[in-house]
């Protein structure tokens, strides 16, 4: 990815398939401006460069009755490499993490977990995340709402910035 150039048609298509990556080629091809074939290689040009990780359905945690969002402040007792990717491993097998992110400052961690009420996620918290080996503290912070949940790629931002250099 480093030192793989994109212009404006790959960052196009890119954004086109944030907003909607269920969209046929032959729509995606249309909306970009181009025609489906050269459309079809440039986007597995671009899944094969990393630039496209996956295609995913945004689901309503709500709707499936997780009704609780909890974000966890890790503190780590030691952060050597080796324990740090411990850690990380035990993140990716707990189901009801859903984000892990390793910080700089007064926290090693960053958690957001989900779960379907307080008692699972109350269960989780003191039999696994607290007593997982290396964790030295947890803070948590219960969500009340959310105002906003966009993980995609500004790409408006990424157009201004390239324009302004160019």
């Amino acid at each position: 990815m480093p030192g793989h150039k994109l212009d404006h048609i790959d960052r196009k298509i890119l954004a086109e398939l944030q907003a909607d990556g269920r969209m046929t080629n032959v729509e995606l091809a249309r909306r970009v401006g181009i025609s489906a074939p050269p459309c079809l290689r440039r986007v597995r040009t671009l899944e094969e460069a990393g630039f496209i990780q996956g295609y995913h359905a945004k689901v309503d945690p709500r709707a499936l009755d997780f009704e609780v969002q909890v974000f966890a402040m890790v503190g780590l007792t030691s952060q050597a490499e080796a324990d740090l990717s411990a850690f990380e491993a035990r993140c990716r097998a707990w189901s009801l993490v859903r984000e892990c992110h390793m910080l700089n400052g007064e926290v090693d961690f960053i958690l957001k977990c989900i779960a379907p009420d307080l008692s699972t996620f109350q269960t989780f918290l003191t039999e696994e995340l607290t007593a997982a080996p290396n964790v030295a503290s947890v803070k948590t912070s219960l969500v009340i709402r959310g105002a906003k949940d966009e993980p995609a790629v500004p790409f408006d931002i990424l157009e201004e910035r390239l324009a302004r250099s160019a």
